[in-house]
């Protein structure tokens, strides 16, 4: 993510990638990635203020069809090379308004955040809000499932998990992870090093800054890759790239008693010489030491900083946009 980037520098950015394809993407108010494309001749600078307008009546618990115009407007400091396309195409992430008042859409993620910055502002507790996203996820070897007229089944595995010690692999090397093992293992028994490796430099190749990764504590494959703490938009649109199925995808599994792929969000408010921060662990995540602590600061902005949040994870289903 690029904070400084103007329209004049997209323009440049298009010369110079030789860009043909311009993507626009945006997220429901469920988490989906939504997204529609045009070639240059639909391009100009104005597109940053005036926007597209779009049909968004079959876009989930938004429109009616009698009321569907809407504008999408692209923020430039979003614009990444889609590495994925056969041609070359330069993505951005948007923001939905309203054609006429030009107004944030009440149910659009980026418009709920920004409206609860904008809150959190006006209440003089601080004037930044800083995130660090921690995203634990799954790596399988084999994943099968069906659902047919009469019979429903699914199954996942993994050459590390744990349930593979006995399994014939010609030969089996005995490096499986037990229950609540997995946490910041070596080479042979940590298999995922150079996947997670390539991970981390394609992530950063779209201008996603990598503070670490590693094994995480499940069996079977669990990981976790930590996105370098930034704003509130830079991370939200970072996290929304990671969540991109042909980059990363977090899924929701647990197995016995080992953890759950979870997402930790640390977060921190900066202004008026207060600097207050907190740890939240994802709804899906229950840790044995309990799921969210809160330990009031010095100014007793505790509680507060505690409902800005938490209006962030859950007003409007905020959560599915950044840690689905």
């Amino acid at each position: 993510m690029h904070k400084k980037r103007k329209p004049a520098d997209i323009t440049a950015l298009i010369k110079e990638q030789g860009i043909k394809l311009i993507d626009f993407k945006f997220c429901d108010i469920l988490g989906t990635w939504q997204h529609f494309t045009t070639t240059l001749t639909e391009y100009s600078e104005s597109l940053f203020t005036d926007g597209l307008g779009f049909d968004g009546s079959s876009i989930r618990g938004w429109k009616a069809i009698n009321n569907s115009d809407m504008l999408v407007i692209p923020d430039a400091s979003t614009a990444w090379v889609d590495v994925f396309n056969a041609e070359p195409t330069l993505s951005f992430i948007c923001d939905i308004v309203d054609p006429i008042t030009k107004e944030p859409y009440d149910r659009d993620p980026r418009g709920i955040a920004g409206k609860a910055e904008s809150y959190l502002k006006s209440t003089g507790i601080a004037d930044t809000a800083f995130f660090g996203p921690e995203a634990e996820f799954f790596i399988f070897d084999d994943v099968k499932y069906h659902y047919t007229t009469n019979s429903a089944g699914h199954s996942v595995d993994s050459i590390e998990a744990h349930w593979n010690s006995g399994r014939e692999e010609g030969p089996n090397l005995g490096y499986k992870i037990r229950p609540k093992e997995g946490y910041f293992p070596v080479a042979p028994t940590d298999t995922q090093q150079d996947i997670r490796n390539e991970m981390c430099l394609e992530m950063e190749k779209c201008g996603i800054p990598i503070e670490r990764q590693h094994h995480e504590v499940a069996t079977a494959g669990q990981s976790e890759i930590d996105l370098r703490f930034d704003e509130q938009f830079v991370m939200l649109s970072s996290k929304m790239l990671c969540d991109d199925p042909r980059m990363l995808r977090f899924v929701e599994i647990r197995f016995g008693k080992s953890n759950r792929k979870g997402f930790d969000l640390a977060r921190t408010c900066t202004g008026h010489q207060r600097h207050n921060r907190r740890r939240i662990n994802s709804p899906t995540e229950q840790r044995a030491d309990g799921d969210i602590t809160d330990q009031p600061d010095a100014h007793g902005l505790g509680e507060s900083l505690f409902h800005f949040f938490q209006a962030l994870f859950f007003a409007g289903r905020l959560v599915a946009s950044v840690a689905r």
